[in-house]
């Protein structure tokens, strides 16, 4: 991946990443909790949300490392006690990440489709809107691509990812205390499913849907 795709990668990440957050924080403020609301996170705003590691530091290695930048950042903090039904509502709540990520990616794909039909099928390599045309398909894939990969990411059931809070809220009391018990090891166990390329796998394959609509 060369730079310029690069910074194109590392925007769309960030708009992605500042959705996924601030859909969090609105979710829990219509839910009842304010504190991620009365800390400003209620925004598209991504400064609030940025995490000096997940969202600059580390897009920049991976990109000058020739991957594809990924990252995430700052949690949104979640207080159970002001939630009206805690169980019911922090699924919604975490949920709400992924789901926006998933709306994004969707109207972005509308959006391709509109601008396939509407653009010429070809335009002479002179043409001064060629360049133009190309980094407009160019954003609007990257965001297609960023926002898929976080959502399905973030839906792995393991904690601390959204994944595991959605699956609480339908397990039993029992079974919830069980599975909180991963909880110290939940990093560990993403870092592992990661090397083994288990992720990459499963994110390959969903990739390779998204580009069957594209």
């Amino acid at each position: 991946m060369n730079i310029q795709t690069g910074i194109i990668y590392i925007f769309a990440l960030l708009l992605a990443i500042t959705v996924h957050e601030s859909a969090h924080a609105w979710a829990a403020f219509k839910l009842g909790d304010p504190t991620a609301y009365s800390m400003g996170r209620v925004t598209l705003n991504p400064i609030p949300h940025i995490d000096l590691m997940g969202t600059i530091l580390l897009p920049l290695i991976m990109i000058v490392m020739g991957g594809p930048p990924f990252g995430w950042a700052k949690p949104v903090p979640v207080n159970p006690l002001n939630l009206r039904n805690p169980k019911r509502d922090n699924l919604i709540i975490s949920a709400a990440g992924p789901l926006s990520n998933i709306a994004l990616a969707i109207g972005c794909i509308i959006l391709l489709k509109i601008l396939y039909l509407i653009l010429p099928s070809s335009l002479p390599q002179s043409s001064p809107a060629l360049p133009v045309i190309r980094a407009v398909f160019t954003v609007i894939h990257a965001l297609i691509v960023i926002n898929v990969i976080l959502a399905v990411f973030n839906m792995i059931p393991i904690p601390p990812l959204d994944g595991s809070g959605v699956l609480m809220g339908f397990l039993s009391p029992e079974a919830t205390r069980k599975y909180e018990q991963l909880q110290p090891y939940g990093f560990f166990i993403i870092i592992i499913l990661l090397m083994t390329g288990i992720i990459g796998r499963i994110l390959g394959v969903i990739m390779g849907l998204v580009n069957l609509l594209i």
